[in-house]
């Protein structure tokens, strides 16, 4: 994959990448039933970047150019060094291509060589197995349960499941990765 700055040129993609209610399960706002409302959600998500917030991109298959989701950092916090990979969703036909420890790689590559990261943060709902799963592959540590962090999807509860990897940590988070998506190839 490629990881793409998101644009309003992969506002179709993302349509397209985004039907299955599926990947919208665990995610901190309702699926988007129509071509609004996902027009919204990138509109909100360029509004962000535009405020320095978030930098969010587009996943897209090097093969065929095809967009099959999105993922961002959040939570920046430069003076610390630190920042968080979230708001990650592939369309179920990339789960389980190494697709997402891809993206992963890369985001983590550029997070700790770029800009110089000491900590890099994830965060999940408690309850999703298959991204506690997926984080603890990269493998990123177990940090904890926040309970009731979040109010999601209209005022549901979230008690959220924390992750990181410290630079410390890369270079074999780096190699586990690389080998995963050798595996891949």
């Amino acid at each position: 994959v490629a990881l793409e700055p998101l644009a309003a040129e992969h506002e179709q993609g993302l349509w397209e990448a985004s039907r299955d209610p599926a990947l919208w399960r665990w995610l901190p706002v309702v699926q988007p039933a129509t071509r609004g409302e996902l027009r919204a959600w990138l509109d909100d998500a360029l509004a962000r970047a535009e405020a320095g917030l978030d930098i969010p991109f587009a996943t897209v298959l090097r093969s065929t150019g095809a967009v099959v989701g999105s993922t961002r950092f959040l939570a920046l916090r430069p003076e610390h060094r630190s920042l968080e990979i979230g708001w990650t969703w592939l369309a179920p036909t990339a789960w389980g291509t190494g697709a997402n420890a891809e993206a992963k790689l890369l985001q983590l590559e550029d997070a700790f060589v770029r800009l110089g990261c000491r900590r890099v943060e994830f965060k999940t709902d408690a309850l999703n197995e298959r991204a506690r799963a997926a984080l603890e592959a990269l493998p990123a540590r177990f940090e904890g349960i926040h309970r009731q962090h979040m109010l999601v999807r209209g005022g549901e509860s979230r008690d959220s499941a924390w992750y990181s990897v410290l630079d410390d940590e890369w270079p074999a988070v780096r190699e586990h990765l690389l080998a995963r998506v050798r595996q891949h190839v």
